[in-house]
């Protein structure tokens, strides 16, 4: 496969102008695109993390001493006062005058043509291997494109005002397909030379690139895509939705989103775990009395991860347990619902609910979440130091039951999944033409 030709755009050209290539092309489920990505030799010091798994501190730390992150474009409040809301103009206004800067340094620079971009993940030894597009809004719309996650208004408003302010969506929606053998031979095939990015970032995860632009192998991708009965959103549903209203207020009825997709077969997915930050009123004994109502409780000297989706950790007034739900206590984990059979609705069903009268874990703030990347010992930490009461460890949502929910039109609880390891943001940006 022949290298692909960078072009080096100029500094409007790279925030949008016009081209007639995009329209000219009959509307598929995905399509290559121009993406906006590092120079080469430039990955390491662009490369970030998602902006949505770093606080503002976070972020700010991350990013000192490296003028070239894409945390100054995807969370450019680290380049004002700290004092200035998150949300404020000046923020994406900033983010905007970053992209420009990093475009006229020379830092990111722009394909010549549309192309595909294989993307591989490595992580503690395990690999999985995607590639970049867009993804038609339509498809996205009609379902095809499948979600299980509700949106919040303010958050999209934030996704909305990025892209607009940069004209280009910086951050990939991550989605899954169902098992493609044709795909995966053709991603293998595009992944067997040597990368135009190998990145080890700090923490751990590899990020390979191979650029696609061998016409017949993009035809093939295009309709080995086409051929799938749908796609899934696995994380970006903020973005997505987003997309969808900047192409709407813009009038563009065959709009496209930034996405990487993956096949669900090799995506792994995380617990995402419940802290609490009260007992509702009871002392630790009573919360221990309700729980053996429905659960097999017993004491561990270990922190405890879960085996099965039946069971719960539970570290409590200094002391880990094991949760056994009791055959008769089950809803829904061996019915058709597929909502009803996930760990997290079990937890809140059986124990978050009755025990501690949290109903809605949207809104309120007695509840937090803990994702699994962060380990059992960051629950324990967050119980010790008084932060809060009790925490709970889950077992992980597979993906077969995030499909099924998605498949039926259904809505998963809040903050089901944690998707490991994290695409990098800066390694692909879509220009809005």
């Amino acid at each position: 496969m022949k290298p692909n030709v960078i072009e080096r755009d100029s500094l409007s050209n790279a925030l949008g102008l016009a081209t007639a290539t995009v329209r000219a092309a009959p509307m598929t489920l995905i399509k290559p695109f121009r993406a906006l990505r590092p120079a080469p030799g430039r990955a390491a010091e662009v490369l970030a993390p998602p902006y949505d798994v770093l606080s503002s501190a976070e972020a700010r730390a991350h990013a000192k001493g490296k003028p070239w992150s894409f945390l100054h474009v995807s969370k450019a409040e680290i380049d004002l006062d700290p004092v200035i809301d998150a949300h404020d103009p000046r923020v994406y206004q900033k983010a905007a005058e970053n992209l420009r800067r990093m475009i006229a340094a020379g830092v990111l620079v722009r394909d010549a043509k549309p192309c595909y971009y294989a993307y591989r993940l490595t992580w503690r030894g395990h690999a999985e291997t995607g590639f970049a597009a867009v993804a038609s809004l339509a498809a996205y719309a009609a379902n095809r494109i499948r979600r299980h996650e509700l949106t919040t208004t303010a958050k999209e408003d934030d996704r909305v005002r990025q892209i607009e302010a940069v004209n280009a969506q910086t951050g990939p929606v991550m989605l899954a397909y169902p098992t493609a053998p044709e795909i995966d031979a053709l991603l293998a095939r595009a992944a067997g030379g040597d990368p135009a990015v190998d990145f080890t970032a700090d923490d751990g995860v590899r990020h390979q690139l191979w650029v696609i632009s061998d016409d017949a192998m993009i035809a093939a991708l295009t309709g080995a895509v086409e051929a799938l009965p749908a796609l899934y959103i696995a994380d970006g549903h903020h973005r997505s939705a987003a997309a969808l209203r900047v192409a709407k207020a813009r009038g563009d009825a065959d709009g496209y989103f930034l996405a990487v997709l993956l096949p669900q077969q090799e995506m792994t997915i995380l617990d995402y775990n419940r802290v609490l930050r009260d007992l509702n009123g009871n002392s630790p004994e009573q919360v221990l009395q309700e729980i053996a109502r429905r659960y097999v409780v017993e004491a561990s000297e270990k922190p405890v991860r879960p085996a099965a989706v039946d069971e719960v950790g539970m570290f409590l007034a200094g002391r880990w347990y094991r949760l056994r739900l009791r055959p008769e206590a089950v809803r829904g984990a061996q019915n058709a619902d597929p909502v009803g059979r996930l760990p997290v609705t079990l937890l809140a069903r059986n124990i978050i609910e009755p025990i501690f009268a949290i109903t809605d874990p949207r809104r309120d703030k007695r509840i937090g979440f803990v994702g699994g990347g962060r380990g059992l010992a960051a629950l324990e930490r967050r119980v010790t130091s008084g932060k809060m009461a009790v925490a709970f460890a889950l077992y992980p949502t597979h993906m077969s039951d995030l499909m099924a929910v998605a498949d039926a039109g259904a809505i998963m609880p809040p903050k089901s999944t944690w998707f490991e390891p994290k695409l990098a943001d800066g390694m692909v940006s879509h220009v809005l033409d």
